[in-house]
């Protein structure tokens, strides 16, 4: 989700070019959401407390990691309201972004409407999308709420969705995974980082990037007020 670790709307109310979790067709109308919907929920109403979320700018390490890369397919996980998916598009890429909250999709759908930029959206979780395997050129994953299982059902599902050849961009706030449960709630334990990916990488990957760098954060949105990232990129080999 962009710029961060991520009322509901009725399915009725997505926009028309939003496809179900099930499908890619950009051309089917909106409709089912596939996943937990109690995530959804949770997403809903934290987009729908504020009429902006985040910044509506692509996220720093993004842009410095795609820049010399061919524009293909990309898989934008966890998109929020679209920024990164938008400005992929008009780079030339072939975006398809998922999302749990409808909300965010609508607003995401929007902007790209604005810009006059094509892209594929999802209304799913990434574990449970029926995503075609082994078919992105990139998988771009900007902060992700993506929640632990003990199949590692989300860490799977990130590596799978990577074409031979194709690249594996995971970026998150850097000391989360250390931190002790807050009062919010909020448990680092819940959740997947980077470490967790690179962990089950085997020969069939490169590393090319895993390390600590100062965050280029775009201005404003929630998630401004972190300093740091890690950045995970590894390329698959076959």
């Amino acid at each position: 989700m962009t710029d961060h670790i991520t009322a509901g709307s009725p399915a009725s109310d997505i926009a028309p070019d939003i496809a179900p979790g099930h499908a890619l067709d950009s051309s089917l109308p909106g409709g089912g959401y596939v996943g937990d919907p109690a995530v959804r929920a949770e997403w809903d109403n934290r987009y729908a407390d504020r009429r902006q979320l985040w910044s509506g700018r692509p996220n720093g390490a993004l842009v410095a990691e795609v820049a010399g890369l061919t524009p293909g397919r990309v898989l934008d996980v966890g998109c929020g309201e679209g920024a990164d998916a938008v400005w992929l598009a008009r780079e030339g890429w072939d975006v398809t972004a998922l999302e749990v909250s409808g909300v965010a999709l609508e607003r995401a759908a929007g902007h790209a409407r604005d810009a006059g930029v094509a892209v594929r959206w999802v209304h799913a979780g990434l574990a449970e999308a029926a995503l075609p395997r082994a078919s992105f050129d990139l998988v771009s994953a900007q902060y992700p709420a993506l929640l632990r299982t003990p199949d590692a059902a989300a860490e799977r599902a990130l590596l799978a969705a990577v074409a031979p050849g194709g690249v594996l961009l995971l970026v998150h706030h850097a000391g989360m995974d250390t931190q002790q449960e807050h009062d919010s709630g909020f448990d680092p334990a819940d959740y997947v980082w980077p470490s967790m990916v690179a962990a089950l990488l085997t020969d069939d990957w490169k590393v090319e990037v895993n390390e600590q760098r100062p965050r280029v954060a775009p201005e404003g949105g929630a998630g401004a007020h972190h300093t740091d990232d890690v950045v995970l990129r590894a390329r698959r080999l076959r």
